[in-house]
C-alpha cells in the first residue's frame, strides 16, 4: 500500500470509532488529540479495529507511534506489505 491509501485506511477507521468527528481536514503533522475529541477509549478501538479489520496488532509500547496522521502512516505503511 502507499502513503495515501494508508492513511485512507486510518481515516476510516477514526470516522467509524468518532462517528461526531469531521475527519476531512485532518492535518497530517498535528496529534490526532489535538485535532479530534478523542478519549483513551477511542484510541483503543481504533487499536481494536486495525487488528480486527487488517490483522495489524500494536503493541502498548507502540501507541505514541500512532499520535499524529503522519506517524500512523509512517509505523503502519511497513505492516500492509
Amino acid at each position: 500500500m502507499d502513503k495515501q491509501e494508508v492513511r485512507q485506511v486510518v481515516l476510516d477507521i477514526i470516522a467509524d470509532v468518532a462517528l461526531d468527528e469531521d475527519v476531512s481536514n485532518l492535518k497530517d503533522d498535528v496529534a490526532l488529540r489535538d485535532q479530534l475529541d478523542l478519549d483513551s477509549m477511542d484510541f483503543l478501538d481504533i487499536v481494536m479495529e486495525l487488528k480486527k479489520r487488517h490483522q495489524i496488532e500494536v503493541p502498548q509500547e507502540d501507541y505514541p507511534q500512532l499520535a499524529s496522521m503522519q506517524s500512523c502512516v509512517e509505523y503502519l505503511r511497513p505492516k500492509f506489505q
